[in-house]
C-alpha cells in the first residue's frame, strides 16, 4: 500500500514539472514574440526620432513636462503617507525592541542631518573657491576674455547667415566672407550716415547752442538770479587757466585715454579674428572637442552645445530687436522735437541697448545734452521722460518678454541676472549675465538626461 502511494506521488511529480517545461517553453516563445514587437515598435519610433529631440531643444526645457511631473511628485507623496502607527502592549515592545549595542562609535552618535550638511559644506566651500580662481584668472586676462566673449556674439549674430549661403551652394571660406563683407559694408553704410549727418547738421547745431547761451545768460542775469553776464564770462575764461595749473592731471588723463584706446583697438583686431575662424571652422573645432571624450559624454556635450547655441542666438536676436525700439523712438521723439543730429544719436542709442538698462541712459544722457543746448529745458525734460519711461519698459518688458520668452526664461530670472552680472562684473557682466544663465538652463537638461539605447527613440 505505501509502494502504490508513493508511486501516486512520483507520477504527480512528473506531471507538474512537465507542466512547468511546457509553461517555460510558452513563456519563451512570448518573450520573443513580444522582443520582435519591441523592435518592431522601435524601428517604427526611430525614424521620429532626431526630429522630437530638435523639437524638444527648440521648444526648451519643457516647463509643462516639468510641472506636471512635480504634480506626478506630489500625488506620489500624499499616497506614499505611512499608515497611522500600530499601538502595541508593553509586553510586545519589550520583545520586539532592538538590543542596543553595548559599543557605539563615537560617529554614528552624530545626527545623520549634520553629517550629510558638513559634507555639502566642504564641498561647497572647494567649489566657490574654484570659481574664485577663475574669476581672478578671467579678471586678469579681460583683454583675451572680453574679445572673445564678444566673438561668440557675434558670431552667433552672423552665423544664421553664412548657414544659409552654405545651403545656397556656396562653399565655407566663400559663405564666410560673404558674411563679413556685409557685416562690415552695413557697418560702413552706417559710419558714413553719420558722418554725413553729423557734417550737415554742425553748423546748425553751433548756430543753436550760441542762441540757447544767449538765452541762458539772460535768464542768470535777470530775478532772481541776478548773476551778471561778465561773471559768466570770467568763469570760461578761467578754464585756461586751470587746464595750464592741473597740467599734470590732464597729461595722465590723456595718457590713460591711450591706453584704453590701445586696449580698444587691440581687442577690436582679436575679436575680429576668432569671429572669422569661428564662422569658418566652428563646427571642425566643436568635433575636435567632442572627439576627445567618451562616446556617450560626447553625445550628451553634443545635445547640451546645440541647444545652447540656439540659446545664444535667440538671445542676440532679441536684443537686435529691442534696440531697434529704443532707436526708433528716441529718433521719432528728437525729429519732433526738431533736434540736429537725429539720425548719429538714434544710432548711438541703437549700439549702446546691447548694454542692458545702462546702456539707453548713457545714450540717453548725449541726447539730453543735445537738446537742452539746442531747444532749451523744457524739451529736454520732456525727452529725459521719454528716455525713464523706456528704461522701465526695457527692464519689466522687453527685456522679460522679448529676450525672455525667445530664450526661455522667466521675467524675474531675466531682472535677477542682470542685477547679478552687473554687480559682479559691471557693463560686461550685464551685457553676458542673460546669455549665460540661458545657456545654463539650456544645457543642464540635456547634460542629466541619460542617453537613448538602440532601441530607443532619441
Amino acid at each position: 500500500m505505501t509502494d502504490e502511494a508513493n508511486g501516486a506521488v512520483g507520477a504527480t511529480q512528473g506531471d507538474a514539472d512537465a507542466g512547468t517545461r511546457d509553461s517555460h517553453d510558452v513563456g519563451q516563445r512570448t518573450g520573443n514574440g513580444n522582443g520582435a514587437a519591441t523592435g518592431e515598435n522601435g524601428a517604427a519610433t526611430g525614424e521620429t526620432g532626431a526630429e522630437a529631440r530638435e523639437d524638444r531643444i527648440a521648444r526648451g526645457t519643457g516647463v509643462r513636462e516639468q510641472i506636471a511631473r512635480g504634480l506626478r511628485a506630489r500625488k506620489q507623496n500624499r499616497l506614499n503617507v505611512p499608515d497611522q502607527a500600530v499601538v502595541r502592549t508593553p509586553e510586545q515592545a519589550r520583545v520586539t525592541m532592538p538590543a542596543r549595542p553595548p559599543n557605539v562609535a563615537e560617529s554614528s552618535r552624530v545626527p545623520s542631518w549634520l553629517q550629510t550638511g558638513a559634507a555639502w559644506s566642504w564641498r561647497l566651500l572647494l567649489l566657490g573657491a574654484a570659481i574664485y580662481l577663475i574669476a581672478r584668472v578671467l579678471g586678469i586676462l579681460y583683454i583675451v576674455v572680453v574679445p572673445c566673449i564678444a566673438a561668440l556674439l557675434l558670431t552667433a549674430l552672423l552665423q544664421p547667415l553664412t548657414a544659409r549661403l552654405r545651403r545656397a551652394g556656396l562653399p565655407g571660406l566663400a559663405a564666410t566672407w560673404v558674411t563679413l563683407l556685409i557685416a562690415a559694408a552695413v557697418l560702413g553704410g552706417l559710419i558714413l550716415l553719420v558722418s554725413n549727418r553729423v557734417a550737415a547738421d554742425y553748423p546748425t547745431m553751433v548756430a543753436e547752442v550760441k542762441h540757447t547761451t544767449t538765452q541762458v545768460e539772460s535768464l542768470l542775469s535777470g530775478p532772481p538770479f541776478h548773476v551778471k553776464s561778465s561773471s559768466v564770462k570770467n568763469a570760461l575764461n578761467n578754464i585756461p587757466s586751470y587746464l595750464s595749473k592741473h597740467k599734470s592731471l590732464v597729461e595722465g588723463t590723456v595718457v590713460t585715454g591711450g591706453k584704453i584706446a590701445a586696449e580698444f583697438f587691440g581687442g577690436l583686431v582679436l575679436m575680429l579674428f576668432v569671429t572669422f575662424f569661428l564662422i569658418k571652422d566652428g563646427e571642425r573645432i566643436w568635433n575636435w572637442l567632442l572627439g576627445a571624450m567618451r562616446p556617450e559624454t560626447a553625445r550628451r556635450m553634443d545635445r547640451a552645445g546645440h541647444a545652447s547655441w540656439l540659446a545664444v542666438v535667440y538671445y542676440m536676436r532679441g536684443t537686435v530687436a529691442v534696440a531697434a525700439i529704443h532707436a526708433i523712438v528716441v529718433g521719432l521723439a528728437l525729429w519732433i522735437m526738431g533736434v540736429p543730429l537725429v539720425i548719429p544719436l538714434a544710432v548711438l542709442v541703437f549700439v549702446a541697448a546691447f548694454v542692458p538698462l545702462v546702456g539707453l541712459l548713457v545714450a540717453g544722457t548725449l541726447a539730453i545734452l543735445v537738446t537742452l543746448a539746442t531747444k532749451g529745458w523744457i524739451d529736454a525734460i520732456i525727452l529725459l521722460g521719454i528716455l525713464i519711461i523706456e528704461d522701465q519698459l526695457e527692464a519689466h518688458l522687453l527685456q522679460p518678454q522679448v529676450v525672455g520668452r525667445v530664450i526661455r526664461l522667466h521675467p524675474l530670472a531675466v531682472i535677477l541676472s542682470l542685477a547679478v552680472g552687473g554687480v559682479l562684473a559691471g557693463i560686461p557682466g550685464a551685457v553676458v549675465a542673460i546669455p549665460v544663465v540661458a545657456v545654463i538652463t539650456r544645457a543642464l537638461p540635456e547634460l542629466r538626461r541619460s542617453d537613448p539605447g538602440p532601441d530607443e527613440p532619441g
